[in-house]
């Protein structure tokens, strides 16, 4: 498909309804229930705290594909373009019912209510469900491994949010969307299996290039049995990690969620339209590996305390009414010539100091700082 094509598709399909980081059961039950008619919706099972895990079903092809998303429950870009996707593929139009005649979908929108609710990675007993593939001791873990044992994907699709640190390669381009296809051994082979997976990748990236050049990486491949997508593809089951990054000055990751949702179309009608074979994998080597080469801000030639320095600021995420605020922490004073600010401030030379006037000191919150007596905020735009 076109990106011109996608574009408006996504223009004319995306779900008003979610908006920003903080997306949870309550925001997605009513569109759940619109979607119904057109899909089997059903409760596949609860989370620790007793909230319902849905799953649905739609599509009526021999081509089966399993999603899942919010394992972590703070990444949420990735819940929203599904929801952008199910209202494409549920409206009638002559150039996608390809899809839904070759694929059957199985999508589990937000397999972590609980960590959504309370906007953290871990589930309610604290435990990272990317962790638990092999214990299964956590409901949501068993949850999905009851999906997939049942539903028995030819894909699986592991979606996923990552933080503003990463770069695609050591470079100055942020990784706005990355890929893996995961190891199924210790020493990381190239399987068939996971050439399929890289094919697909592949695919995705060259569509993707087209709308942000140089900003898609890859992931280190260390195997981890443990890892939900290592061990699918232990199971011969083509697995492909997607992770929903920064964009710049995109901290409500809407830049980036136009951009899944491009990713997903292209994949569902390269999936529709091929028999993949793994033959066509070799442009993944070429992708580049993530580095974590960014910060937030970058106060470049502050005077700290009498020496000339640059300080770091990261964002802290934090759940407040509902809604997420990006709190501003120093997160370190050196020289940082070979890291890059998603935003740079150049003090040149000038003193820099906290909004009350004091010494700067890691660790802290400083939602302003003073430079040559200057308010400056470092809140995102």
């Amino acid at each position: 498909m076109r990106i011109s094509a996608i574009k408006q598709l996504y223009k004319t399909h995306k779900e008003k309804v979610l908006f920003g980081r903080y997306i949870t059961n309550e925001h997605i039950q009513p569109l759940l229930e619109k979607n119904q008619i057109d899909t089997s919706v059903e409760i596949i099972g609860y989370s620790v705290l007793n909230k319902p895990i849905y799953g649905l079903t739609l599509g009526k092809g021999s081509k089966r594909l399993l999603f899942w998303s919010q394992m972590h429950g703070n990444e949420s870009t990735t819940t929203k373009a599904l929801f952008d996707l199910l209202n494409t593929l549920l409206t009638p139009n002559k150039d996608l019912n390809h899809i839904l005649e070759s694929c059957t979908l199985y999508i589990i929108p937000i397999l972590n209510p609980d960590g959504a609710t309370l906007y953290t990675r871990l589930n309610a007993n604290e435990v990272d469900l990317n962790r638990d593939a092999q214990n299964l001791s956590q409901p949501e873990s068993r949850v999905l491994r009851a999906a997939f044992t049942q539903f028995k994907p030819d894909f699986c699709f592991n979606l996923h949010g990552q933080r503003t640190i990463f770069s695609a390669g050591i470079s100055n381009k942020p990784a706005t969307v990355s890929f893996l296809a995961p190891a199924q051994d210790e020493a990381c082979s190239v399987t068939e299996n996971r050439k399929k997976a890289m094919e697909l990748i592949s695919v995705m990236n060259t569509a993707l290039q087209e709308q942000i050049p140089d900003q898609i990486g890859v992931y280190d491949d260390a195997f981890n049995i443990n890892c939900v997508g290592d061990t699918f593809q232990s199971y011969n089951v083509p697995t492909v990690l997607f992770e929903a990054g920064h964009y710049p000055n995109d901290y409500h990751r809407e830049v980036t969620r136009e951009l899944i949702y491009a990713a997903y179309l292209t994949a569902l009608d390269y999936i529709s339209k091929t028999d993949i074979s793994g033959d066509h994998h070799q442009p993944y080597f070429k992708i580049p590996e993530n580095a974590k080469c960014f910060y937030d801000i970058i106060i470049r030639n502050a005077l700290v305390n009498y020496k000339v320095t640059d300080v770091a600021v990261q964002y802290e995420e934090r759940l407040v009414d509902d809604d997420i605020h990006f709190v501003p922490i120093i997160e370190k004073m050196e020289l940082l010539s070979n890291y890059y600010g998603h935003k740079e401030i150049d003090a040149r030379g000038g003193a820099v100091l906290s909004a009350i006037g004091t010494t700067l000191e890691c660790s802290s919150e400083n939602v302003f700082v003073m430079l040559n007596n200057e308010k400056i905020s470092l809140l995102t735009q």
